[in-house]
């Protein structure tokens, strides 16, 4: 593959009043707020060449990146394999302040080193796998710069995988809210990391 740009993106905020679990639920789209970040987003990157949009298939993914593939008048193209961390599939539907009484152990768990869960249908490393495996893929059928769009967790496991930095450390600088990580390659490094707006967060 020759040398590509990819810009990986972390959906806006969702609108989570009760602040579940929401995992692959339906019905989370972005909140008011999110959707500020999500058209922050799509300004920055209005100006920088881009030829393909590509989503997970989860709602609050879909609207993030239907608002930045606007100004470059494309479709925005779903890979199955872009979704959320299956893990979160455990909890989902559960208030994450009764996660720890629901499932003892399990967040506190993950909280300390994700690399060694046992409760869980995806390992840390297979979701690795499956996130590396999907940008990779995404950039093989785009010619030219392409975006990325998904979550949290599976992001920060493509970027750390595709450069090399391992899964050790995992929670430190996870992406924020709408926030865009460039990565070029291959080999694949890290070449800028961009949040849009103010009202971006973790």
């Amino acid at each position: 593959m020759p040398d590509q740009r990819v810009h990986l993106v972390r959906h806006g905020e969702v609108h989570n009043p009760n602040h579940v679990v929401y995992a692959d639920l339906p019905g989370f789209d972005l909140s008011d707020l999110g959707r500020v970040q999500a058209r922050a987003t799509a300004a920055h990157l209005a100006s920088s060449p881009v030829a393909g949009v590509w989503s997970s298939p989860l709602a609050r993914a879909l609207e993030t990146a239907s608002i930045i593939a606007g100004p470059h008048r494309l479709p925005t193209r779903v890979l199955p394999t872009l979704t959320e961390w299956t893990l979160l599939g455990r909890w989902r539907g559960v208030a994450w302040e009764e996660v720890p009484a629901r499932f003892p152990g399990e967040l506190e768990a993950y909280l300390a080193d994700p690399t060694v869960l046992v409760a869980t249908p995806e390992t840390l490393e297979q979701l690795k796998d499956r996130m590396c495996a999907a940008v990779e893929n995404a950039a093989r059928l785009t010619a030219g710069p392409l975006v990325v769009v998904g979550h949290q967790d599976p992001l920060q496991a493509a970027v750390r995988g595709m450069t090399g930095l391992g899964l050790d450390q995992f929670h430190r600088s996870k992406p924020a809210h709408a926030e865009i990580i460039t990565l070029e390659g291959p080999p694949w490094r890290l070449t800028g990391r961009v949040v849009s707006n103010e009202g971006a967060h973790p």
